[in-house]
């Protein structure tokens, strides 16, 4: 809605002229630097470009799917070896990998999605 409302502000043929964008940013609540970046994409992409959502070109594919996080879940509320390193994050993605739930992932990965689950080693 703010990408449409700057483009119909920025506009110079209606009564008036386009507004500049100290006052649109003022007007709308956003930054001159978001309305910058719209006037640019609309310039370069057309009003396609300036009204929809830019492509995150760097987003990688998720390591554990719904079942690969039940997998894990599971595994960090089993009853594990006893010792040091009990249930650390690194020894889970070990596990996760010897089992053949992945092919790979890392402790860190582990830690987000018990995050996300609110799922607590300690």
């Amino acid at each position: 809605m703010n990408h449409a409302r700057v483009l119909l502000k920025a506009d110079v043929n209606q009564t008036g002229g386009g507004w500049i964008d100290a006052k649109m940013s003022e007007a709308l609540d956003i930054s001159v630097a978001t309305i910058e970046r719209v006037r640019q994409r609309f310039v370069e992409e057309g009003l396609e470009g300036a009204l929809g959502r830019k492509v995150q070109k760097r987003r990688k594919s998720r390591r554990l799917d719904g079942e690969g996080e039940a997998h894990l879940v599971a595994l960090a509320c089993s009853e594990g070896p006893s010792g040091p390193g009990h249930g650390s994050l690194r020894l889970l993605a070990e596990r996760m990998v010897e089992l053949g739930y992945v092919e790979s992932v890392s402790h860190e990965t582990v830690r987000q999605t018990l995050k996300k689950t609110n799922l607590s080693l300690g």
